[in-house]
Protein backbone atom coordinates (compact mmCIF):
# COMPACT_ATOMS: atom_id res chain seq x y z
CA UNK A 1 0.00 0.00 0.00
CA UNK A 2 1.25 3.47 -0.92
CA UNK A 3 0.82 5.99 1.87
CA UNK A 4 -0.15 8.66 -0.69
CA UNK A 5 -3.31 6.63 -1.41
CA UNK A 6 -3.97 5.32 2.09
CA UNK A 7 -6.47 6.73 4.58
CA UNK A 8 -4.04 7.34 7.44
CA UNK A 9 -5.03 10.48 9.40
CA UNK A 10 -2.20 10.58 11.96
CA UNK A 11 -2.29 13.18 14.72
CA UNK A 12 0.67 14.91 16.34
CA UNK A 13 -1.07 15.42 19.67
CA UNK A 14 -3.24 13.15 21.79
CA UNK A 15 -6.96 14.06 21.83
CA UNK A 16 -8.15 15.33 25.21
CA UNK A 17 -10.74 12.56 25.61
CA UNK A 18 -8.04 9.84 25.55
CA UNK A 19 -6.59 9.10 28.98
CA UNK A 20 -4.67 5.85 28.45
CA UNK A 21 -1.89 4.96 26.02
CA UNK A 22 -3.84 2.55 23.83
CA UNK A 23 -6.70 5.01 23.27
CA UNK A 24 -4.29 7.85 22.55
CA UNK A 25 -2.16 5.83 20.14
CA UNK A 26 -5.10 4.27 18.30
CA UNK A 27 -6.49 7.74 17.64
CA UNK A 28 -3.12 9.29 16.82
CA UNK A 29 -2.09 6.50 14.44
CA UNK A 30 -5.36 6.72 12.53
CA UNK A 31 -6.71 3.29 13.52
CA UNK A 32 -10.10 4.45 14.79
CA UNK A 33 -12.37 7.48 14.96
CA UNK A 34 -15.22 7.87 17.44
CA UNK A 35 -18.75 7.97 16.02
CA UNK A 36 -20.62 8.16 19.34
CA UNK A 37 -19.85 7.41 22.98
CA UNK A 38 -18.17 4.00 23.07
CA UNK A 39 -18.78 3.40 19.33
CA UNK A 40 -15.96 3.65 16.77
CA UNK A 41 -15.31 3.63 13.06
CA UNK A 42 -12.45 1.28 12.24
CA UNK A 43 -10.14 2.83 9.65
CA UNK A 44 -7.95 0.76 7.27
CA UNK A 45 -4.95 0.45 9.63
CA UNK A 46 -7.11 -0.62 12.57
CA UNK A 47 -9.17 -3.00 10.44
CA UNK A 48 -6.02 -4.82 9.33
CA UNK A 49 -4.99 -5.45 12.95
CA UNK A 50 -8.53 -6.49 13.86
CA UNK A 51 -8.51 -9.04 11.02
CA UNK A 52 -5.05 -10.35 11.94
CA UNK A 53 -6.12 -11.01 15.53
CA UNK A 54 -9.39 -12.60 14.42
CA UNK A 55 -7.51 -14.90 12.04
CA UNK A 56 -5.18 -16.13 14.80
CA UNK A 57 -8.16 -16.78 17.07
CA UNK A 58 -9.96 -18.67 14.29
CA UNK A 59 -6.90 -20.78 13.49
CA UNK A 60 -6.57 -21.89 17.11
CA UNK A 61 -10.31 -22.54 17.42
CA UNK A 62 -10.20 -24.67 14.28
CA UNK A 63 -7.17 -26.60 15.53
CA UNK A 64 -9.08 -27.30 18.77
CA UNK A 65 -11.89 -28.90 16.70
CA UNK A 66 -14.31 -26.00 17.06
CA UNK A 67 -16.51 -25.21 14.05
CA UNK A 68 -17.19 -21.67 12.87
CA UNK A 69 -20.75 -20.49 12.42
CA UNK A 70 -22.31 -17.02 12.38
CA UNK A 71 -25.21 -16.07 14.62
CA UNK A 72 -27.30 -12.90 14.22
CA UNK A 73 -26.69 -9.67 16.08
CA UNK A 74 -30.42 -9.31 16.87
CA UNK A 75 -32.06 -11.90 19.14
CA UNK A 76 -35.71 -12.56 20.09
CA UNK A 77 -36.18 -11.42 23.68
CA UNK A 78 -38.45 -14.42 24.29
CA UNK A 79 -35.38 -16.68 24.23
CA UNK A 80 -33.98 -14.82 27.24
CA UNK A 81 -37.31 -15.22 29.03
CA UNK A 82 -37.25 -18.93 28.21
CA UNK A 83 -33.78 -19.41 29.71
CA UNK A 84 -34.86 -17.54 32.85
CA UNK A 85 -32.17 -14.89 32.46
CA UNK A 86 -34.66 -12.19 31.44
CA UNK A 87 -32.10 -9.78 29.99
CA UNK A 88 -28.55 -8.52 30.53
CA UNK A 89 -29.62 -5.81 32.96
CA UNK A 90 -29.23 -2.10 32.27
CA UNK A 91 -26.59 -2.84 29.61
CA UNK A 92 -29.22 -4.48 27.36
CA UNK A 93 -30.15 -2.63 24.17
CA UNK A 94 -33.81 -3.42 23.48
CA UNK A 95 -35.81 -2.93 20.30
CA UNK A 96 -39.26 -3.74 18.92
CA UNK A 97 -39.84 -4.67 15.28
CA UNK A 98 -42.84 -3.64 13.14
CA UNK A 99 -44.72 -6.74 14.29
CA UNK A 100 -44.34 -5.77 17.97
CA UNK A 101 -41.77 -8.52 18.58
CA UNK A 102 -39.28 -7.64 21.33
CA UNK A 103 -35.65 -7.93 20.24
CA UNK A 104 -32.25 -7.63 21.93
CA UNK A 105 -29.04 -6.49 20.27
CA UNK A 106 -26.92 -9.43 21.38
CA UNK A 107 -24.55 -8.82 24.29
CA UNK A 108 -23.82 -12.58 24.34
CA UNK A 109 -25.20 -15.70 22.61
CA UNK A 110 -25.95 -18.49 25.10
CA UNK A 111 -29.70 -18.53 24.36
CA UNK A 112 -29.29 -18.34 20.58
CA UNK A 113 -26.78 -21.18 20.38
CA UNK A 114 -28.83 -23.32 22.78
CA UNK A 115 -31.87 -22.80 20.55
CA UNK A 116 -29.76 -23.73 17.51
CA UNK A 117 -28.55 -26.89 19.24
CA UNK A 118 -31.99 -28.07 20.38
CA UNK A 119 -33.33 -27.70 16.84
CA UNK A 120 -30.37 -29.48 15.24
CA UNK A 121 -28.80 -32.15 17.48
CA UNK A 122 -30.58 -35.14 19.01
CA UNK A 123 -28.10 -37.90 19.86
CA UNK A 124 -25.00 -38.44 21.97
CA UNK A 125 -23.39 -39.77 18.76
CA UNK A 126 -23.15 -36.17 17.50
CA UNK A 127 -21.11 -35.05 20.51
CA UNK A 128 -18.75 -33.56 21.53
CA UNK A 129 -19.56 -30.40 19.60
CA UNK A 130 -18.02 -26.94 19.79
CA UNK A 131 -19.48 -24.04 17.79
CA UNK A 132 -17.96 -20.57 17.62
CA UNK A 133 -18.42 -17.31 15.81
CA UNK A 134 -16.82 -13.88 15.54
CA UNK A 135 -19.49 -11.20 15.76
CA UNK A 136 -20.13 -7.62 16.83
CA UNK A 137 -21.87 -7.22 20.17
CA UNK A 138 -23.37 -4.33 22.07
CA UNK A 139 -23.53 -3.65 25.79
CA UNK A 140 -24.80 -0.23 26.87
CA UNK A 141 -21.97 0.55 29.29
CA UNK A 142 -22.88 3.14 31.90
CA UNK A 143 -19.46 4.78 31.55
CA UNK A 144 -17.78 3.92 28.23
CA UNK A 145 -14.10 4.79 28.58
CA UNK A 146 -10.55 3.88 27.58
CA UNK A 147 -11.40 3.66 23.87
CA UNK A 148 -11.87 0.08 22.66
CA UNK A 149 -10.98 -1.27 26.10
CA UNK A 150 -14.46 -0.51 27.41
CA UNK A 151 -16.60 0.49 24.49
CA UNK A 152 -20.28 -0.20 23.93
CA UNK A 153 -19.88 -1.96 20.59
CA UNK A 154 -17.11 -4.55 20.32
CA UNK A 155 -15.95 -7.51 18.26
CA UNK A 156 -15.90 -10.80 20.12
CA UNK A 157 -15.22 -14.46 19.53
CA UNK A 158 -17.49 -16.67 21.54
CA UNK A 159 -17.51 -20.46 21.46
CA UNK A 160 -19.97 -22.94 22.97
CA UNK A 161 -19.26 -26.58 23.78
CA UNK A 162 -21.85 -29.36 24.11
CA UNK A 163 -21.15 -32.67 25.86
CA UNK A 164 -22.96 -35.71 27.21
CA UNK A 165 -22.00 -35.24 30.87
CA UNK A 166 -19.91 -33.22 33.30
CA UNK A 167 -16.73 -35.27 32.84
CA UNK A 168 -16.77 -34.81 29.07
CA UNK A 169 -17.70 -31.13 29.45
CA UNK A 170 -14.69 -30.52 31.67
CA UNK A 171 -12.44 -32.10 29.04
CA UNK A 172 -13.86 -29.62 26.51
CA UNK A 173 -13.29 -26.83 29.04
CA UNK A 174 -9.63 -27.82 29.44
CA UNK A 175 -9.26 -28.02 25.66
CA UNK A 176 -10.39 -24.40 25.37
CA UNK A 177 -8.20 -23.41 28.33
CA UNK A 178 -5.15 -24.63 26.41
CA UNK A 179 -6.35 -23.05 23.15
CA UNK A 180 -6.66 -19.67 24.89
CA UNK A 181 -3.12 -19.87 26.21
CA UNK A 182 -1.87 -20.64 22.67
CA UNK A 183 -3.82 -17.71 21.26
CA UNK A 184 -2.41 -15.20 23.72
CA UNK A 185 1.12 -16.49 23.22
CA UNK A 186 0.79 -16.07 19.45
CA UNK A 187 -0.38 -12.50 20.07
CA UNK A 188 2.79 -11.76 22.03
CA UNK A 189 0.96 -11.59 25.36
CA UNK A 190 1.47 -13.29 28.70
CA UNK A 191 -2.10 -13.89 29.85
CA UNK A 192 -2.42 -15.35 33.33
CA UNK A 193 -5.53 -17.47 34.11
CA UNK A 194 -7.47 -16.62 37.26
CA UNK A 195 -10.36 -18.37 38.97
CA UNK A 196 -13.28 -16.00 38.51
CA UNK A 197 -16.91 -15.34 39.36
CA UNK A 198 -19.46 -16.47 36.78
CA UNK A 199 -21.43 -13.19 36.87
CA UNK A 200 -24.16 -12.58 34.28
CA UNK A 201 -23.22 -15.69 32.29
CA UNK A 202 -23.60 -18.10 35.20
CA UNK A 203 -22.42 -21.67 35.53
CA UNK A 204 -20.37 -23.77 37.94
CA UNK A 205 -16.78 -22.79 37.12
CA UNK A 206 -14.95 -20.06 35.24
CA UNK A 207 -11.50 -18.64 34.56
CA UNK A 208 -10.55 -15.23 33.25
CA UNK A 209 -7.27 -14.40 31.50
CA UNK A 210 -5.49 -11.23 32.57
CA UNK A 211 -2.68 -9.41 30.75
CA UNK A 212 -0.37 -7.49 33.06
CA UNK A 213 -0.51 -3.75 32.30
CA UNK A 214 -0.18 -0.66 34.50
CA UNK A 215 -3.57 0.64 33.31
CA UNK A 216 -5.44 -2.57 34.12
CA UNK A 217 -8.72 -2.29 36.00
CA UNK A 218 -8.08 -5.24 38.35
CA UNK A 219 -5.38 -5.69 40.97
CA UNK A 220 -3.98 -9.18 40.53
CA UNK A 221 -1.72 -11.45 42.58
CA UNK A 222 0.11 -14.33 40.97
CA UNK A 223 3.02 -16.71 41.38
CA UNK A 224 5.97 -15.61 39.16
CA UNK A 225 6.28 -19.28 38.11
CA UNK A 226 3.22 -18.69 35.92
CA UNK A 227 5.31 -16.72 33.44
CA UNK A 228 7.88 -19.52 33.17
CA UNK A 229 5.18 -22.19 32.79
CA UNK A 230 3.39 -20.22 30.07
CA UNK A 231 6.55 -20.10 27.95
CA UNK A 232 6.60 -23.90 27.63
CA UNK A 233 5.57 -25.42 24.31
CA UNK A 234 2.96 -27.68 25.92
CA UNK A 235 0.84 -26.36 28.78
CA UNK A 236 0.37 -28.44 31.90
CA UNK A 237 -3.07 -27.36 33.14
CA UNK A 238 -2.74 -29.14 36.48
CA UNK A 239 0.60 -27.41 37.10
CA UNK A 240 -0.88 -24.04 36.17
CA UNK A 241 -3.82 -24.55 38.49
CA UNK A 242 -1.54 -25.50 41.32
CA UNK A 243 0.17 -22.11 41.12
CA UNK A 244 -1.29 -19.21 43.03
CA UNK A 245 -3.34 -16.59 41.21
CA UNK A 246 -6.01 -14.33 42.63
CA UNK A 247 -7.86 -11.16 41.76
CA UNK A 248 -8.66 -8.65 44.49
CA UNK A 249 -12.42 -8.65 43.86
CA UNK A 250 -12.51 -12.35 44.75
CA UNK A 251 -9.73 -12.87 47.28
CA UNK A 252 -8.22 -11.13 50.25
CA UNK A 253 -4.81 -9.78 49.11
CA UNK A 254 -3.50 -10.29 52.62
CA UNK A 255 -3.80 -14.04 52.08
CA UNK A 256 -1.57 -14.05 49.02
CA UNK A 257 1.80 -15.79 49.57
CA UNK A 258 4.75 -13.44 50.09
CA UNK A 259 6.45 -14.55 46.86
CA UNK A 260 3.46 -13.46 44.77
CA UNK A 261 3.70 -10.58 42.32
CA UNK A 262 1.17 -7.78 42.58
CA UNK A 263 0.16 -6.02 39.39
CA UNK A 264 -2.70 -4.47 37.43
CA UNK A 265 -4.43 -6.67 34.87
CA UNK A 266 -6.55 -6.30 31.74
CA UNK A 267 -9.10 -9.04 31.19
CA UNK A 268 -8.83 -10.37 27.62
CA UNK A 269 -10.73 -13.64 27.80
CA UNK A 270 -13.19 -15.55 29.97
CA UNK A 271 -14.29 -19.20 29.91
CA UNK A 272 -17.21 -20.85 31.75
CA UNK A 273 -18.43 -24.36 32.51
CA UNK A 274 -22.20 -23.83 32.33
CA UNK A 275 -23.44 -27.31 33.13
CA UNK A 276 -27.18 -27.43 32.31
CA UNK A 277 -27.95 -23.80 33.22
CA UNK A 278 -29.32 -23.06 29.74
CA UNK A 279 -30.01 -26.50 28.31
CA UNK A 280 -32.38 -27.60 31.06
CA UNK A 281 -34.86 -24.67 30.99
CA UNK A 282 -34.69 -24.47 27.18
CA UNK A 283 -35.14 -28.19 26.59
CA UNK A 284 -31.82 -28.80 24.81
CA UNK A 285 -31.76 -32.54 25.42
CA UNK A 286 -29.91 -35.48 23.90
CA UNK A 287 -30.63 -39.17 23.86
CA UNK A 288 -27.94 -41.27 25.54
CA UNK A 289 -26.75 -44.76 24.54
CA UNK A 290 -29.13 -46.37 27.04
CA UNK A 291 -32.12 -44.58 25.53
CA UNK A 292 -32.46 -42.03 28.34
CA UNK A 293 -32.93 -38.34 27.54
CA UNK A 294 -31.16 -35.59 29.51
CA UNK A 295 -30.04 -31.96 29.13
CA UNK A 296 -26.74 -31.46 27.34
CA UNK A 297 -23.78 -30.09 29.35
CA UNK A 298 -22.44 -26.78 28.02
CA UNK A 299 -19.46 -24.47 28.26
CA UNK A 300 -18.91 -20.99 26.81
CA UNK A 301 -15.66 -19.25 25.92
CA UNK A 302 -15.23 -15.58 25.06
CA UNK A 303 -12.36 -13.47 23.75
CA UNK A 304 -12.70 -9.72 23.13
CA UNK A 305 -10.95 -9.31 19.78
CA UNK A 306 -11.27 -5.53 19.57
CA UNK A 307 -10.35 -5.24 23.26
CA UNK A 308 -7.21 -7.28 22.60
CA UNK A 309 -5.86 -4.50 20.37
CA UNK A 310 -5.92 -2.13 23.33
CA UNK A 311 -4.30 -4.73 25.58
CA UNK A 312 -1.50 -5.38 23.07
CA UNK A 313 -0.75 -1.67 22.76
CA UNK A 314 -0.83 -1.16 26.54
CA UNK A 315 1.78 -3.89 26.92
CA UNK A 316 3.88 -2.92 23.86
CA UNK A 317 4.55 0.77 23.25
CA UNK A 318 7.06 3.51 24.03
CA UNK A 319 7.14 7.31 24.00
CA UNK A 320 7.21 7.36 20.19
CA UNK A 321 4.27 5.07 19.52
CA UNK A 322 3.09 1.49 19.13
CA UNK A 323 5.42 -1.51 18.87
CA UNK A 324 3.46 -4.21 17.06
CA UNK A 325 4.26 -7.91 17.50
CA UNK A 326 5.03 -9.55 14.15
CA UNK A 327 1.92 -11.72 14.41
CA UNK A 328 -0.63 -8.88 14.34
CA UNK A 329 1.15 -5.92 12.74
CA UNK A 330 -0.90 -4.17 10.02
CA UNK A 331 2.19 -4.13 7.77
CA UNK A 332 5.54 -5.81 8.33
CA UNK A 333 7.70 -3.16 6.65
CA UNK A 334 7.52 0.60 6.48
CA UNK A 335 9.38 1.72 3.35
CA UNK A 336 10.36 5.39 3.43
CA UNK A 337 11.38 7.41 0.38
CA UNK A 338 13.23 10.29 2.00
CA UNK A 339 13.42 12.30 -1.22
CA UNK A 340 10.52 11.66 -3.63
CA UNK A 341 11.44 13.00 -7.08
CA UNK A 342 15.07 11.98 -6.69
CA UNK A 343 15.68 9.57 -9.56
CA UNK A 344 17.82 7.03 -7.70
CA UNK A 345 15.62 7.09 -4.59
CA UNK A 346 12.45 6.64 -6.63
CA UNK A 347 13.86 3.73 -8.63
CA UNK A 348 15.30 1.96 -5.58
CA UNK A 349 12.04 2.35 -3.66
CA UNK A 350 9.92 1.09 -6.54
CA UNK A 351 12.18 -1.95 -7.01
CA UNK A 352 12.24 -2.76 -3.28
CA UNK A 353 8.48 -2.26 -2.99
CA UNK A 354 7.83 -4.61 -5.91
CA UNK A 355 10.21 -7.25 -4.51
CA UNK A 356 8.65 -7.12 -1.03
CA UNK A 357 5.18 -7.42 -2.49
CA UNK A 358 6.24 -10.35 -4.66
CA UNK A 359 7.69 -12.06 -1.58
CA UNK A 360 4.40 -11.67 0.25
CA UNK A 361 5.76 -9.13 2.75
CA UNK A 362 3.04 -6.58 3.57
CA UNK A 363 4.56 -3.13 3.05
CA UNK A 364 3.45 0.44 3.67
CA UNK A 365 5.39 2.59 1.19
CA UNK A 366 5.62 6.22 2.31
CA UNK A 367 5.89 7.98 -1.02
CA UNK A 368 4.33 11.24 0.21
CA UNK A 369 5.85 14.67 -0.36
CA UNK A 370 6.42 15.24 3.34
CA UNK A 371 9.55 16.05 5.32
CA UNK A 372 11.80 13.18 6.36
CA UNK A 373 11.11 14.02 10.02
CA UNK A 374 7.36 13.75 9.54
CA UNK A 375 7.74 10.40 7.81
CA UNK A 376 10.01 8.95 10.49
CA UNK A 377 7.67 10.19 13.24
CA UNK A 378 4.64 8.64 11.51
CA UNK A 379 6.40 5.29 11.10
CA UNK A 380 7.46 5.26 14.75
CA UNK A 381 3.90 6.08 15.79
CA UNK A 382 2.40 3.32 13.63
CA UNK A 383 4.95 0.88 15.03
CA UNK A 384 5.68 -1.52 12.17
CA UNK A 385 8.36 -4.13 13.01
CA UNK A 386 10.79 -3.01 10.25
CA UNK A 387 11.56 0.41 8.81
CA UNK A 388 13.54 0.70 5.57
CA UNK A 389 14.67 4.22 4.64
CA UNK A 390 16.12 5.19 1.26
CA UNK A 391 17.80 8.58 0.90
CA UNK A 392 20.05 10.29 -1.64
CA UNK A 393 23.18 10.10 0.53
CA UNK A 394 23.13 6.35 1.06
CA UNK A 395 21.63 5.16 -2.20
CA UNK A 396 24.51 6.69 -4.15
CA UNK A 397 26.69 4.06 -2.46
CA UNK A 398 24.04 1.36 -2.73
CA UNK A 399 23.15 1.56 0.97
CA UNK A 400 19.83 1.79 2.81
CA UNK A 401 18.97 2.18 6.51
CA UNK A 402 17.17 -0.70 8.20
CA UNK A 403 15.67 -0.16 11.65
CA UNK A 404 14.08 -2.65 14.01
CA UNK A 405 11.20 -0.94 15.81
CA UNK A 406 11.34 -3.09 18.94
CA UNK A 407 15.07 -2.89 19.61
CA UNK A 408 15.63 0.50 17.98
CA UNK A 409 18.76 -0.87 16.29
CA UNK A 410 19.69 0.83 12.99
CA UNK A 411 22.03 -0.56 10.33
CA UNK A 412 23.30 0.69 7.01
CA UNK A 413 23.17 -2.24 4.63
CA UNK A 414 23.18 -3.02 0.96
CA UNK A 415 19.73 -3.45 -0.53
CA UNK A 416 20.37 -7.19 -0.91
CA UNK A 417 21.41 -7.58 2.74
CA UNK A 418 18.46 -5.55 3.98
CA UNK A 419 16.07 -7.66 1.94
CA UNK A 420 17.64 -10.86 3.24
CA UNK A 421 17.29 -9.64 6.83
CA UNK A 422 13.62 -8.79 6.36
CA UNK A 423 12.79 -12.00 4.51
CA UNK A 424 14.44 -14.12 7.19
Amino acid sequence: MRASRYLLPVLKESPQEASIASHQLMLRSGMIRQLASGIYNWLPLGKRVLDNIANIVKEEMDSADAQEILMPTMQPAKLWEESGRGNYGKETLNAVDRHKNALIYGPTNEEVVTDLFRNTVRSYKELPLNLYHVQWKFRDEIRPRFGVMRGREFLMKDAYSFDTDEEAARESYDNMYRAYLRIFRRLGLTAIPFTAKTGQIGGNMSHEFQVVASTGESEIFYDPAFEKELRKKEFNIEKLRSLYSAADEMHDPDKAPEECKSARGIEVGHIFYLGTKYSQPMGANIQHSDGSVAPVHMGCYGIGISRLIGAIIESSHDKDGIIWPESVTPFHVGLINIRPGHEQCDKACEDIYANLQAAGISTLYDDRNESAGAKFAAMALIGLPWQLAIGPRGIGSGLVELKNRKSGQKEELSIESAMTRILS
